[in-house]
């Protein structure tokens, strides 16, 4: 059991209570711009331990009679398949999986809003499928000189001409999939409408991180920087708060380089109705309560000093695949610096790299990759696994985890030697694969055909449950079978960037 740093009931608490505040304070009509992850923030849940990954929906769920909810997606996205990292799908197939994640949390959605739209063919088609699927789909178009030319934004022509959405419930919470999916113009687009039909509704922002009232380098905020590299984002105290209250918050660039803009044309749309509350700076138009959830800081620390080192291993192995800058992974080198973080401080990765080097070292001579891997398990214990030709690094050590957490001696084999052999004929002989070697999706598959007739093989697959949210760390960048095995089993990956094979084609 891991040590626990934040209050999952005392943050509920704090969080409920300020966005209910917040309604009463804009007539009891609210548009909330939800920001982040909405469910499966894996993210908050590693820099905070004991966060719950889905609190946000169990927020939504408290407040249920009161919400609608309404997801934003941007047409650009859809158009060139944009894909969300964590889950390694489109935005698309992203929304797609939002809607259903909420239907079974028994939250339904209000609308989808296709933010930007010009025509695009795929985003017509995206439109379509939600449509026939009974899903309704509003449609929010380019303005020109969004957001300065604020005669333009708030007028009949710019916000004015996007589809409205009748809403009839307290709040209307306006999330997506991910960033840049039109969250805000879309929060804007209602309110300037709601105020022209005489409805007097506000507008606020809810974001995880930064957390406004922890100090900017403090390791939390920290990470947050690290995980935001790749977008050129960075945390900085609130110049308009600490101008108006005397006192240091936390915000990030783009919110205060935009609030001066955001505040006029709130401006302009509210005396369009009635005299509502203006914000003085970023940090007040938000309601985030969770710096109030953590109970140790000590843990909360040295759980993002973690994460700073997972962001840089991660950035790393995106540059060497051709997706990253090398200037991301230097942004997060030197954040690691000011913290005084070194890849060594994640336990794992120096006892990969030695798995590495035992397994070259017994085959001197041979030609070929070999591949380390290790994972510590949430007594504290550390395994290792290496490549040979009978399977891969990810697969052994897999194997080598769930024999230690059932008990099984390790000179007992799990799985059935004919059914590798059967597996490495179909590999060979059938599909033609470069390699008979096990990589961890076929490894799973051939330990639940033998649990079918090994019981010790059953009893480890049960364990394999208890891999979830271990820390692991490879030499290489894992195949694509590895991938989706270790993304299945929900481990904290790490890798050193390197190829575990020379052919630039790999299945």
């Amino acid at each position: 059991m891991g040590k626990i740093g934040f209050d999952n009931e005392k943050y509920l608490k704090e969080q409920t209570a300020a966005i209910v505040d917040r309604v009463k304070k804009f007539g009891n009509k609210l548009y909330l711009e939800f920001g982040g992850k909405l469910c499966f923030d894996y993210h908050a849940a590693r820099v905070l331990p004991g966060y719950d990954p889905n609190v946000k929906i169990r927020l939504l769920q408290q407040l249920k009679e009161q919400i609608e909810i309404v997801l934003c997606i941007y047409a650009g996205d859809i158009e060139k398949g944009r894909v969300r990292g964590d889950f390694g799908i489109t935005y698309d197939a992203a929304t797609f999986k939002l809607i259903d994640d909420l239907r079974k949390w028994g939250l339904d959605i209000l609308a989808v809003v296709i933010t930007r739209f010009a025509n695009q063919p795929t985003a017509s088609i995206f439109k379509n499928k939600l449509e026939r699927r009974g899903v309704k789909v509003y449609l929010h178009y380019p303005i020109e000189g969004y957001p300065a030319n604020i005669d333009s934004v708030v007028s009949d022509k710019g916000l004015g001409l996007n589809d409205y959405i009748q809403t009839n419930k307290p709040i209307a919470i306006v999330t997506g999939p991910g960033p840049g999916s039109g969250k805000l113009a879309t929060c804007l687009s209602q309110l300037y409408q709601e105020h022209a039909r005489g409805i007097n509704a506000g507008y606020a922002k809810f974001e995880t991180f930064p957390i406004w009232n922890i100090p900017l380098k403090h390791p939390v905020n920290v990470a947050y920087e690290a995980a935001t590299a790749d977008i050129l984002d960075f945390n900085l105290v609130d110049p308009f708060h600490l101008n108006t209250y005397k006192e240091a918050a936390i915000n990030y660039n783009r919110d205060v380089e935009s609030f001066p803009i955001l505040r006029l044309i709130l401006t302009r749309i509210f005396n369009k109705g009635a005299n509502l509350p203006m914000y003085n700076s970023p940090t007040d138009m938000g309601v985030n309560r969770a710096g109030f959830g953590i109970v140790d800081d000590k843990i909360v620390q040295e759980a993002a000093k973690q994460e700073l080192i997972r962001r840089y291993f991660r950035y790393n192995a995106e540059y060497v695949l051709g997706i990253e800058k090398k200037e991301t992974v230097d942004r997060v080198v030197l954040l690691m610096e000011e913290l005084g973080v070194k890849v060594s401080d994640r336990k794992v990765v120096d006892v990969a790299r030695a798995a590495a080097e035992e397994a070259e070292g017994r085959s001197k001579g041979s030609a070929g990759i070999y591949c380390g891997a290790a994972i510590e398990l949430k007594s504290g214990r550390i395994l290792t696994g290496k490549n040979s030709p009978l399977m891969h690094a990810a697969s052994s050590l897999v194997l080598n985890a769930i024999k230690v957490l059932a008990n099984i001696p390790d000179e007992i084999h799990l799985l059935s030697p004919h059914v590798i052999n059967q597996i490495s004929k179909l590999k060979e002989g059938v599909l033609e694969a470069e390699s008979e070697s096990l990589d961890l999706e076929e490894t799973l598959i051939a330990l639940s055909i033998s649990a079918t007739t090994n019981h010790t093989a059953e009893l480890a697959m049960k364990k394999l449950v208890e891999l979830k949210g271990c820390e692991m760390h490879m030499t290489h960048i894992p195949s694509p079978g590895d991938e989706i095995g270790l993304k299945r089993l929900g481990v904290n990956l790490t890798t050193d960037g390197k190829f575990s094979s020379r052919n630039l084609f790999v299945t």
